[in-house]
């Protein structure tokens, strides 16, 4: 079984002025598991085939990600961002299903 450390990421929308949403994204790092790991290639009528992942990622949860699984929105791994389809609550363990590259909002890096 192979090891996991890095970012998750916690995406929560928030009215920032009235009909104007935006999105808090918070990345915290954890240890875990890769406790399944394959891959497809999705072949569609686009110039690029698109890759998904049907992997599948143990962390060992703290208080904050237990109290705010529902906002977990990406994990990164092997340096590429992956969306996280499910996320199934098993304490003091998370288990994130990965799917698709995630191409949305990230934490401001300084």
């Amino acid at each position: 079984m192979a090891r996991f450390y890095g970012p998750i990421g916690f995406v929560e929308s928030y009215e920032k002025k009235p009909g104007v949403i935006d999105y808090r994204v918070t990345e915290k790092k954890y240890p875990g598991d890769v406790i399944k790991r394959s891959s497809q290639f999705l072949s569609q009528d686009t110039v690029v085939d698109n890759i998904r992942v049907s992997n599948q990622i143990s962390i060992i949860s703290d208080p904050y990600a237990y109290s705010n699984f529902q906002h977990i929105r990406f994990a990164v791994w092997n340096g590429t961002p992956w969306e996280v389809n499910t996320v199934s609550v098993e304490y003091p363990r998370l288990i994130l299903s990965l799917g698709d590259v995630y191409n949305g909002p990230r934490a401001e890096t300084t």
